[in-house]
């Protein structure tokens, strides 16, 4: 039996692989794909607004440096440098606690489901694992730590967080996808109509790829569907922003807009697409159609994939679907001005004592992650496991202030209105 089972072979379960190997403990990491961070993979064109620096966890440093490994710390790595200089070395040390096509279908209390109380803490989880070919086999381990993140779960386009009607049909036709587009659909825009539905740095990103086509080719048509009465919070905190690559992100959207190449729609909640002889008719609430549009990129944040944790006890915000005592710091309804803080073990944990969720997908559908938010979480996480719990209990970082005001204000309200503290001086001043 292993002392820790850890989901995911990202940057977050890596991490914790590599805490818990420093700490004495026996992980398991068992990954859905064929090789470390399949998921970044998939992005690997997007290069990340954190520098190097943010990127590394100091375990997984500590554990490479031997193999005469240094920490890159210059510059803002793609996805792909992220994983060529340091997530596949990484696994490389690790490899021996990796095992890749195996996706877990479940996760339970040994000989106890869902309703048994007696004894349930004293067992070890059983996490069950499909492996290439249909195999299936179970896992016995004294504690889990769910790093799989949100990535295979992103939201749909509707308005009311359910997939608009025709989006799945759209998105069989080959003319809708839940992906930041690479350099191939950017040549394939050219002289085309884009809709991009989202709010987002993926949103923010997409726009400013598709924007320097627009700029190139004067047919290109690209539009930014938000469903918010404002744009203020999707042009972020500009200057402000404690992460500058980040907070210029959200003003090279802007200027996109005020130059002409991006036209932006607010306050629009995407009820339907229909298809006309090959293109996207675009349908809100309200009546109004956008189109005709030959492709239409949705990119409305990710959802935690909780299929498999359903004989496991959570206790989940409502909302957020967070753990309840983490949802309060990241929830986009009600975060005040200013950065959220580090959260640790205490944060994470669940009725079921002993399973944690950590990384990206501890956040529910907040779309505030950092990754060195998560390299926190499995310090802390993988310290309470292996019994140090004052370790657990320290806050070992401090968060880069956004330098935007998160709070919600009125959903339709004008953007002198819209958020707890109105727009920021930034980006007033860029206006």
């Amino acid at each position: 039996m292993h002392s820790v089972a850890i989901i995911g072979a990202g940057s977050q379960g890596l991490a914790a692989a590599a805490h818990a190997l420093e700490r004495g403990l026996d992980p398991v990491v068992l990954e859905a794909g064929p090789r470390p961070a399949a998921a970044v993979a998939e992005w690997g064109h997007v290069r990340l607004f954190s520098p190097w620096t943010e990127l590394v966890d100091p375990s997984s440093a500590r554990l490479l440096e031997p193999t005469g490994w240094r920490a890159p710390t210059n510059g803002f790595p793609t996805g792909d440098e992220w994983i060529r200089e340091y997530l596949e070395p990484l696994a490389a040390r690790l490899a021996e606690h990796i095992r890749y096509d195996a996706e877990v279908i479940g996760v339970g209390r040994k000989g106890r489901d869902l309703t048994v109380d007696a004894g349930r803490d004293e067992q070890p989880f059983v996490v069950h694992v499909r492996r290439a070919g249909g195999v299936e086999e179970r896992i016995e381990a004294r504690t889990v730590v769910d790093a799989s993140g949100t990535w295979r779960s992103p939201g749909p386009a509707g308005g009311d967080g359910l997939p608009a009607l025709g989006e799945s049909a759209a998105a069989r036709a080959g003319l809708l996808s839940h992906r930041i587009p690479g350099e191939a659909f950017a040549a394939q825009a050219a002289g085309r109509h884009t809709v991009i539905i989202g709010s987002g740095h993926s949103a923010a990103t997409s726009v400013i790829m598709l924007a320097e086509v627009a700029r190139q080719d004067p047919g290109t048509r690209v539009t930014w569907v938000l469903r918010r009465g404002t744009a203020e919070k999707a042009f972020g905190g500009g200057g402000a922003d404690e992460l500058p690559e980040r907070g210029a992100l959200g003003l090279r959207a802007k200027r996109a807009v005020m130059d002409g190449e991006v036209e932006l729609v607010t306050g629009f909640r995407t009820q339907r697409f229909e298809r006309e002889d090959g293109v996207v008719i675009v349908v809100a609430e309200d009546g109004r159609r956008l189109g005709p549009a030959d492709h239409v990129i949705v990119l409305t944040g990710f959802r935690p994939d909780l299929s498999f944790l359903s004989e496991v006890r959570l206790d989940l915000d409502r909302r957020l679907q967070a753990p309840v005592r983490l949802a309060e710091e990241v929830d986009p309804n009600i975060h005040s001005c200013g950065s959220v803080r580090a959260t640790g073990a205490a944060d994470l944990a669940h009725p079921d004592h002993g399973f944690y969720l950590v990384g990206a997908k501890s956040y529910g559908r907040a779309p505030t992650f950092l990754a060195l938010t998560g390299y926190e979480q499995v310090r802390s996480v993988v310290a309470e496991i292996a019994g140090d719990h004052a370790a657990a209990a320290r806050i070992e970082l401090s968060l880069p202030d956004t330098g935007v005001c998160g709070g919600a204000g009125v959903f339709d309200a004008p953007e002198d209105q819209a958020g707890c503290c109105g727009p920021t001086a930034a980006n007033a001043a860029a206006r």
